[in-house]
Order: C-alpha cells, then sequence, then structure tokens
C-alpha cells in the first residue's frame, strides 16, 4: 500500500514528535496494538473510519479505546487529530509509514524474499547475514515461495534486487545461446 503525501507528513510528525521523546518503538507498538484491535474487531472500525459517525461520537470511542489499551497521551493526542483533520482513514498507511521512518532510523530493513522452497532455519539465517552485510543495515525477511523459480531466490531490498534463481539464469542462458556467445 503506498502512502499519500499527507499520511507521509502525518508519519514523520508522529514519528519527530517520538524521536524526541525517546519513544520511537513504544509509539510503533501502540500503533500495530491498534491495527491488531481493528482487524479483530471490523464493527470498531467501521464506527471509527465512517464519516456517518459525527467527529465528536469518533474522538470519544477512540479515547476509550486508547484508555482501555492504555496508550501514551502522545499516540491519544495523535488519533485525536487525525479525527480532527479527518484522516483517521489514512491510519493505516500513516502506521506503514511510520514503521518505514523508525526502521530506518535504527538501521533496519525489510528484505522480500521468493524462493522456490521454503527455506531452512539455517539458510533464512545465511541469506539474513549475506543481505545484512551487502546493505549494511539489519535486515528482516519476508519470505514466500514461488516454485515457478525452479531453484534459487530472489530478494528485493529497497531498490536493490538480487536475482539468485534457476529460472533467471536459465532464460539468461537461453538468451546467450541463442545471441551465439
Amino acid at each position: 500500500m503506498k502512502a499519500s503525501a499527507a499520511a507521509r507528513r502525518y508519519a514523520r510528525a508522529l514519528f519527530e514528535l517520538a524521536r524526541e521523546q525517546g519513544t520511537v518503538d513504544a509509539v510503533r507498538r501502540e500503533l500495530d496494538d491498534m491495527a491488531e484491535l481493528l482487524a479483530a474487531n471490523p464493527a470498531l472500525g467501521n464506527s471509527l473510519f465512517r464519516p456517518l459517525h459525527p467527529a465528536l461520537e469518533r474522538r470519544s470511542l477512540l479515547l476509550a479505546v486508547c484508555e482501555q489499551m492504555g496508550s501514551t497521551p502522545t499516540v491519544r493526542n495523535f488519533y485525536s487529530f487525525l479525527i480532527d483533520q479527518r484522516r483517521l482513514v489514512d491510519f493505516y498507511t500513516i502506521r506503514e509509514a511510520y514503521g518505514r521512518l523508525a526502521d530506518e532510523a535504527a538501521g533496519r530493513t525489510v528484505a522480500s524474499v521468493v524462493t522456490s522452497s521454503p527455506l531452512s532455519d539455517g539458510q533464512r539465517e545465511r541469506l539474513q547475514r549475506a543481505l545484512s552485510t551487502r546493505t549494511g543495515k539489519t535486515v528482516q525477511l519476508d519470505v514466500d515461495v514461488d516454485p515457478s523459480l525452479i531453484g534459487g531466490a530472489i530478494a528485493t531490498v529497497g531498490g536493490l534486487v538480487f536475482d539468485g534463481s534457476l529460472r533467471t539464469q536459465l532464460h539468461q542462458l537461453r538468451a546467450a545461446l541463442t545471441r551465439g556467445h
């Protein structure tokens, strides 16, 4: 999901505030907890995100939920501000953008990896170490399996693509053979 410019601005503002307070990871956990709660309770999400309900009613409901969750004043105030600005509907993209900012500040990144078969723990660890060395960041793997690769893996980290799939190697070999090299 691509974040809108407004969602990125709100995420950046919350991130800067959290960084000043030294609560970047705590705020991220609170955003994640809210996302989990909303996913588990679609009726709550409908009540909060649909403009059918007056802003005052939605704010009261959200603050009651925050109270139950033990949210910090920073996050409670941020949610209230989103309601006032009619941007609560951007919650998920704001959360995603905030997570990217937090990861970047901590030197973490996520690598999307597609493999031909599930990775063993040892393979996962070696791949994670190799990508961390290559990028200079702590890499978390998001692995999907695609048997059409035949063998190997394709890893995407930021704008870099590392294609070590057998399918690609066979395509390259076929292209070289048809060119006569």
